[in-house]
């Protein structure tokens, strides 16, 4: 690392690394924490999986949810638009409480899934024309004037102009371009403007794999604010992987963001890290759980990239195809059981205590990057007494009623947190091109 120079240094932390601490996200805080005080390359994992999508409805919509909670008690009508049970497991037991109330519950997706057992319809859809559905589905509520005029009115920008855009995306244009029978796309439009409270479920990251999959939710995110389905119990964006409530939140500074040193830094886009491999601008590249070629776009090029790089590291449980490929150096990884954690989810933080001794050379990434921040004498990279103080840190906040490890502890490892069920219904923001 030190003949490379920082700039030639890359990390990357992926999804094998968030699981131990699932939301508070404690050892992916720790590796940007190292990224930004040595001044190294680091991305951000999500571009790989709801990221995409969450950066179209940051453009059009919201990026807040309400939650499973607020599905199950208050919705009438639910659409799972990609988001398949199997991978959203704890969302089941509230769209079955939904539907026992008499919810209506219409799945969206490419193949039939274990949603669309617990579905009154199935609209089966060709991969990538998420856009198209949701286009048509304006173009009747619009058509129709079945939109709630005095909610986007008061709430939304640029109505005029999505009105004139979408009279062209016809249900028969759709039709063609989806594969979904017209008259079942006017069918579905009517039900959702006229059905209230309704709340869409997307797919932490189903529909956002393909090239411009960022548009389907972009153009998706519309849908709530047209109808008046935000900030209402039932209504809006329902539990999707990734998003957060309406007054959760967590503390980022320990990720020491401000004191990141100017620098050439390589933008988060995936196919820029895979040139930067190729190129050689990359020659150390540092891997935090994660099978690289199994997530990342164009295998091929990423695996002549990393052929080409001077020293792959690879932390990780597991010897994976990219490890036992590439890896130079391979650092085993300690489970969840083996080190302190806490996840959180919407609605609750779940402290999870170390009940087992580490086998072997098994190590916690916490004392990994400590060893090598030692060792490139940043001197301040881990300036807690012991492994309680990184999750003390993250958990400083209002939301969390500024819980800390102990606190937990003391309360039975459980504790809710502080937040609103409904996401807020605030739209007013720039309409972009």
């Amino acid at each position: 690392m030190r003949a490379a120079g920082r700039e030639a240094v890359g990390t990357w932390a992926g999804h094998g690394l968030f699981a131990n601490n699932y939301g508070t996200r404690v050892g992916s805080h720790l590796v940007r924490r190292f990224s930004n005080l040595y001044g190294c390359q680091w991305w951000n994992p999500t571009m790989i999986c709801w990221g995409l999508g969450a950066f179209g409805l940051g453009l059009t919509g919201i990026l807040e949810t309400n939650t499973k909670e607020d599905m199950g008690e208050h919705a009438a009508l639910i659409v799972l638009w990609g988001a398949n049970l199997a991978s959203q497991p704890n969302t089941a037991r509230h769209l079955v409480a939904a539907r026992r109330r008499g919810a209506h519950v219409i799945t969206i997706d490419v193949r039939q899934t274990e949603a669309a057992a617990q579905s009154d319809e199935t609209l089966i859809i060709r991969p990538g024309t998420d856009a198209a559905l949701a286009l048509a589905l304006m173009h009747v509520i619009v058509g129709e004037r079945l939109h709630d005029a005095e909610f986007v009115a008061r709430n939304t920008v640029g109505f005029d102009a999505l009105a004139v855009h979408v009279e062209k995306y016809s249900p028969a244009w759709a039709a063609g371009v989806t594969g979904i029978a017209a008259e079942r796309i006017v069918a579905f439009a009517r039900r959702y403007a006229a059905t209230k409270p309704a709340m869409l479920v997307l797919g932490g990251s189903s529909m956002h794999k393909g090239s411009n999959g960022w548009q389907g939710a972009r153009a998706i995110g519309c849908l709530p604010a047209l109808t008046g389905n935000l900030g209402v119990p039932g209504g809006g964006f329902g539990p999707r992987h990734g998003a957060i409530v309406h007054g959760q939140g967590l503390n980022n500074d320990m990720v020491a963001l401000d004191r990141r040193a100017p620098g050439r830094y390589i933008p988060n886009q995936m196919p820029l890290l895979t040139e930067a491999l190729l190129s050689g601008e990359v020659r150390v590249f540092l891997l935090f759980g994660t099978d690289m070629l199994s997530s990342y776009a164009d295998a091929g090029r990423l695996a002549e990239g990393l052929a080409r790089t001077d020293l792959v590291v690879s932390y990780d449980l597991f010897m994976n195809d990219t490890a036992r490929r590439f890896a130079d150096v391979v650092l085993p990884a300690t489970a969840w059981l083996e080190e302190l954690g806490c996840k959180s989810t919407n609605t609750h933080l779940y402290l999870m205590p170390k009940v087992l001794e580490a086998a072997g050379e098994t190590r916690p990434v916490g004392w990994l990057l400590r060893e090598l921040a030692r060792r490139l004498d940043l001197a301040d990279f881990y300036p807690w007494a012991n492994d309680e103080g990184p999750l003390d840190s993250i958990l400083d906040h209002p939301a969390t009623g500024h819980a800390t490890v102990a606190a937990l502890r003391a309360e039975g490892g459980i504790r809710a947190l502080n937040i609103s069920h409904v996401a807020h219904p605030d739209l007013r923001i720039p309409t972009p091109s």
